[in-house]
């Protein structure tokens, strides 16, 4: 709403494709009667279908890896604490998956140890906006991108209703693409994650200062002018 608009930052999408709208209209069913839950085309749902998915989509990364195709998983979230998916992460790492992850708070996973997670990046952005947006880009899938309201923890897999959209618009799946780029060569207001728990802030040295806030910012000002 317009108070917390002025410090978090989120993503939001208007549709008018019919397989997502039925999806909402049988998930808010699902809500407010007594019925078994619905059986949905295109979103998934905690606590039912969102964490097997997750897991299946790292999966076939791995996969991918293995055949000697290109394979990465860039996710954003606010936490990462939920073993089934840290384990299938570090598979990924050793498979020789590329994971790029942003997480603002609390992550329980620890990347750069060599043999385990060597392949693994974690960077959390603290700068004038509370991010709070939970992306999850997977290079294998079609479609690539989705959009979700749940971090990947134990409680928002399993003891909460949460939905997880994909991006069907490919002009709009290579926006948050390229948004995301962008928060991985910030070098103004990041912090890398090191494999002793530590974080480190980021420093630059001869390269030009990059704010991922800033050139967003910037960039929607320009849009509304």
């Amino acid at each position: 709403h317009a108070g917390t608009a002025r410090a978090y930052t989120d993503y939001g999408l208007f549709t008018c494709r019919h397989t997502l709208a039925l999806d909402v209209q049988r998930l808010f069913q699902q809500l407010t009667s007594l019925g078994r839950n619905a059986n949905l085309r295109t979103i998934l749902q905690s606590p039912f279908t969102l964490h097997r998915s997750m897991l299946a989509f790292i999966e076939a990364e791995i996969r991918a890896a293995r055949a000697g195709r290109p394979a990465r998983v860039v996710a954003k979230m606010n936490a990462l604490v939920e073993p089934e998916v840290i384990q299938a992460l570090y598979r990924a790492s050793q498979a020789g998956v590329t994971v790029e992850l942003i997480v603002r708070g609390v992550c329980a996973l620890r990347p750069g140890i060599p043999g385990i997670s060597d392949r693994i990046r974690v960077r959390s952005i603290v700068g004038r906006f509370l991010e709070h947006t939970r992306v999850f880009w997977f290079h294998n899938s079609d479609p690539q991108v989705y959009l979700s309201s749940a971090d990947w923890m134990g409680r928002n897999f399993f003891s909460r209703v949460e939905t997880c959209f994909p991006i069907l618009d490919q002009v709009l799946a290579r926006r948050i693409q390229q948004e995301l780029e962008l928060y991985l060569t910030d070098n103004t207001q990041a912090w890398m994650l090191e494999s002793d728990g530590r974080y480190r802030q980021i420093t630059r040295a001869d390269e030009d200062a990059v704010s991922a806030q800033s050139v967003l910012l910037e960039s929607f000002a320009a849009g509304a002018s």
